[in-house]
């Protein structure tokens, strides 16, 4: 680990106001884009509404984000509003802050190990290839669909690691919340005909804001099997202005590799530690310039999908067993 300032760090990990706001301006744009995209629609301006949907998307995806930062505790100093922030964006984007904190929480703890709840089935050497490549077109096209099936997979199942009765209860009435909000806004939708604004203005954007996450998700971690943070991270560093702007929109999400070093340190203190992304070795190298870049450094690993060290064991294990054959039978093989 390398040296950092103690004090500065104690001071990086206080959640901040500023973090708060930022969240309500992009909630105001988000806000304001969607009278656009509405306005636009109903006068026939498509070239007007298709950008507009692709905004509202982006600023979907930057909710989810401020979800990220709500189920660490940082969105807001007041406790009460974080959790009452992020159970309100769960509800509009079909999850729960706590389902989402506990699986979460495994993926830092256990990040790219087979305990790693949020990257399964890439973390398990012995889930077939198809398996995996079905999985992650799963995810890159239905990642809103996806999410759910995972988290839910992480809690129902019989050896589920959210164990604390208080943590389930809580899940389970978040779920009745979301439950009873989206059956309220299904009657209101289906009684005044509102099915093409539902679409327009909700489901389209929702969908490409899932998958946006899902490929940030991919880019962050996918086809790394190094046994460290960093080997385990893409980080991505802007260097331009119009980068920066896209990781604030992004609540700095891009400075992934310092996120898993401090995973509760606020958004906004995540650009100053950058030092601690120096690799220590040849498998830590993955920092980027660009989400270009680190998503080309990624797209290889889609052809086999997989996270973790436990894969170089896995496949040293297969060649020793395919050298112990007899040769005969590797040819048949």
């Amino acid at each position: 680990m390398h040296d950092v300032d103690k004090d500065l760090l104690v001071e990086a990990h206080k959640a901040r106001w500023g973090t708060f706001w930022t969240w309500l301006a992009f909630l105001a744009a988000l806000l304001v884009s969607l009278r656009v995209t509405r306005l636009s629609f109903e006068a026939g301006y498509y070239w007007i509404t298709i950008p507009a949907m692709l905004l509202v998307a982006h600023l979907m995806h930057s909710q989810l984000l401020a979800f990220h930062e709500a189920a660490h505790g940082v969105l807001c100093p007041s406790r009460w509003l974080n959790e009452t922030i992020g159970i309100g964006i769960g509800v509009f984007h079909f999850g729960g802050l706590s389902l989402f904190r506990a699986v979460h929480h495994s993926h830092h703890a256990h990040l790219g190990t087979e305990r790693d709840e949020q990257l399964w089935p890439f973390v398990h050497p012995e889930t077939p290839r198809w398996t995996r490549r079905l999985a992650a077109v799963f995810e890159l096209t239905l990642g809103i669909v996806y999410d759910q099936v995972l988290f839910w997979r992480t809690f129902l199942r019989k050896d589920s690691p959210v164990r604390n009765p208080r943590t389930r209860r809580r899940i389970w009435a978040e779920a009745a919340l979301m439950i009873a909000v989206w059956s309220t806004a299904f009657t209101v939708v289906a009684w005044f005909n509102l099915w093409p604004y539902f679409f327009v203005m909700y489901l389209i954007p929702a969908v490409l804001a899932g998958d946006m996450h899902s490929l940030r998700k991919y880019i962050e971690h996918m086809g790394l099997t190094g046994s460290t943070n960093m080997g385990l991270t893409r980080t991505v560093i802007p260097s331009t202005p119009l980068g920066r702007l896209l990781a604030f929109t992004m609540f700095n999400i891009s400075y992934h590799g310092v996120h898993h070093y401090y995973a509760g340190m606020s958004q906004a203190a995540l650009p100053k530690f950058t030092a601690v992304l120096a690799p220590q070795s040849t498998d830590e190298e993955t920092v980027y310039p660009t989400y270009r870049s680190a998503l080309r450094a990624m797209l290889p690993s889609l052809a086999d999908p997989h996270v973790g060290p436990q894969w170089a064991a896995h496949r040293e294990d297969a060649a020793r067993h395919d050298a112990a054959r007899p040769s005969d039978e590797r040819v048949l093989v």
